[in-house]
């Protein structure tokens, strides 16, 4: 609870002042890549069985100057598996400071950071500590790549604790 407010409440509130970053996904298509016509991009994705999601024109090269943030929400007492494919190529730099994908455990541009990746080599599989992962893809003017595809699945837990996810998980669901 958030000052007698339920988290999915919360959340709700961010997504219609657009605090979030996000962009509704259109629920009358079926493209769950996060691609949007007119070059935009980033979707909250609610998938039942888990999907993928790319970067914008992949698998050619990424528009410059773009900022697209996916939210991945797995149904209650799951965690999210997240794999970026092989063809992954984003601009290379120290820190991965211009062009970058990264990776936030929670539903917030604040949640705790997972990593910040970018170069020839895609990152490692990554899951979840509960049911929202939060993921900003970055581009400058500058240089651009192939960028990424990534697919997601969901795993179940088991009992009130659940043995892959972290026991602070089991208090929001």
């Amino acid at each position: 609870m958030v000052h007698g407010h339920s988290f999915h409440h919360v959340v709700a509130s961010l997504l219609i002042l657009g605090l979030s970053g996000a962009t509704r996904k259109d629920t009358a298509a079926k493209n769950n890549s996060g691609v949007k016509p007119a070059g935009q991009c980033g979707t909250w994705v609610k998938e039942a069985e888990g999907g993928i999601f790319t970067s914008p024109n992949y698998p050619n090269k990424y528009p410059p100057t773009t900022e697209c943030v996916y939210i991945l929400e797995a149904p209650p007492r799951q965690c999210i598996d997240l794999h970026f494919e092989e063809n992954y190529s984003i601009e290379s730099s120290w820190e991965c400071k211009f062009d970058n994908i990264e990776v936030r455990d929670g539903p917030f541009g604040f949640s705790p950071i997972l990593g910040r990746y970018c170069g020839q080599h895609s990152p490692p599989d990554i899951r979840s500590s509960g049911r929202y992962l939060w993921i900003k893809f970055v581009t400058d003017g500058e240089l651009e790549a192939v960028g990424f595809s990534a697919s997601y699945n969901f795993t179940a837990g088991t009992l009130t604790f659940y043995p892959h996810c972290s026991c602070r998980d089991a208090l929001w669901l």
